[in-house]
């Protein structure tokens, strides 16, 4: 009897706090401003943690297998386990809140970063994979955790919201790689394998990542703007004598779909050029110390113009900056199709142009996906289109080896530049469509 009542009281406690968010406008910015510093906290060590796989993932399979054909599969692997991730991640987040969905998922990416360690010292390939897939989730929470920061954002503040979000992985996601020498001689001085070395850095990250929410991203965002949003519902139907429930409103769909588009198809070229890139300039006697350089220049193009795109989004437009996108991909696949093998310059100006066209393609696409729905279906809605990202990159990772091994790195690298061709294609199409006037291409619209 007593705990049903201290239940009670703590229901009771919890509604009247979120009650106060929804009556005040001043409390709304304060928590607004107070979740973008948390997950900013948590995306440095979410990016620290993400970095580990795409830097020796492929060279890790490549010491395990002893072939170049299946170099890809790692970073297929845990790409495809961001996608169950994903859709788990967005339903937990959209019934219980984001502080238990991006919990789970930063936590459950940290036991599968430990479960490479171990499968590396034990040289068990199966146990490797199965590792990978779990250490996907903290990926797909890394890219999750953007869309907290949108749940109090206004209409004209959502892409920057984005991109403080994005920016924040910088510091650790560009630090990752650049430890990867550090941390692989002292996992050979505990005698671990120096290529695991980086997981055990990715799975204190993810950990640290998901104590950070679980203690601080209280109140809820997602929940208290569900009630902002019941609390607007209300009172326009008592304005206007109707009973429509916040459920009832309609979402965009022709917006879903082009901001997926976008999405998706930035991911399948950057994961594909980016995977096999380290392998490539393996093959052409570059040493760790280069390849840990130029992908952390990669990830910080990636990550760092971020705050810069936000406001460029929100100010230009989603569907323009969605072709800059396009555009940049198409220069990046060019560049390093056409890099002389031993021109670390060329080859790290493409790798920067790939991470700054699908920072591009993220940031514009995600800013249409949210103008898109509303509180009532959001992260369910973004949960789901994580999920075909994901799985677009694992099959941009398979196939990125597969093409490799048959033909040649310039080859793949061409291949991309030609699949960013469809992307603009795709956008100017949407655009110039019928319902292409029914898709915000600028905040609020």
């Amino acid at each position: 009897m007593t705990n049903s009542t201290n239940d009670a009281e703590v229901l009771t406690s919890n509604e009247t706090d979120i009650q106060s968010y929804v009556n005040s406008p001043q409390r709304q910015r304060k928590l607004y401003r107070k979740t973008l510093i948390i997950i900013v906290i948590a995306q440095i060590f979410g990016g620290a943690g993400l970095a580990a796989g795409i830097t020796v993932g492929a060279l890790l399979a490549k010491e395990m297998l002893g072939t170049d054909s299946f170099s890809g599969v790692p970073i297929a692997l845990f790409t495809l386990g961001s996608a169950g991730a994903a859709l788990l991640v967005g339903k937990l987040s959209q019934r219980y809140g984001r502080r238990p969905g991006l919990t789970f998922g930063f936590f459950a990416g940290g036991i599968g970063a430990i479960g490479v360690v171990i499968s590396a010292i034990t040289n068990n390939i199966i146990f490797l994979f199965i590792s990978l897939l779990i250490y996907g989730a903290g990926t797909a929470t890394n890219l999750q955790a953007r869309y907290a920061g949108t749940d109090l954002a206004h209409s004209t503040q959502r892409a920057t919201a984005i991109s403080i979000a994005m920016v924040s992985t910088t510091f650790g996601a560009v630090a990752g790689p650049n430890l990867v020498g550090i941390m692989g001689e002292f996992a050979s001085t505990i005698g671990i394998p120096s290529l695991a070395g980086p997981f055990i850095l990715a799975a204190a990250a993810y950990f640290l990542a998901g104590f950070v929410l679980l203690i601080l991203l209280r109140p809820d965002p997602i929940v208290v703007a569900k009630a902002i949003a019941v609390a607007a519902t209300e009172k326009e139907n008592t304005r206007n004598h109707s009973d429509v429930s916040i459920e009832e409103e309609s979402i965009n769909k022709n917006g879903i779909l082009v901001g997926a588009s976008v999405m998706i198809l930035t991911q399948v070229v950057m994961v594909a050029i980016m995977t096999m890139t380290p392998v490539h300039m393996g093959h052409h006697g570059h040493g760790l110390d280069e390849v840990g350089m130029i992908i952390g220049i990669h990830i910080g193009a990636m990550y760092l113009p971020s705050l810069f795109t936000g406001i460029l989004v929100d100010k230009i437009g989603r569907i323009p900056m969605s072709i800059v996108a396009g555009i940049t991909l198409l220069t990046a696949g060019i560049l390093a199709a056409t890099a002389p093998t031993d021109s670390m310059l060329i080859l790290t100006i493409s790798l920067a142009l790939l991470g700054l066209g699908w920072n591009f393609g993220l940031i514009s696409g995600t800013a249409l996906l949210v103008d898109a729905t509303n509180s009532t279906n959001r992260a369910k809605i973004q949960g789901a289109v994580d999920v075909f990202i994901a799985l677009a990159g694992a099959a941009g990772g398979i196939l990125s080896g597969v093409i490799v091994a048959y033909t040649s790195y310039p080859a793949l690298s061409l291949a991309g530049g030609a699949l960013s061709l469809v992307l603009i294609f795709i956008i100017i199409y949407y655009r110039k469509s019928n319902d292409s006037k029914k898709v915000p291409t600028k905040a609020g619209v």
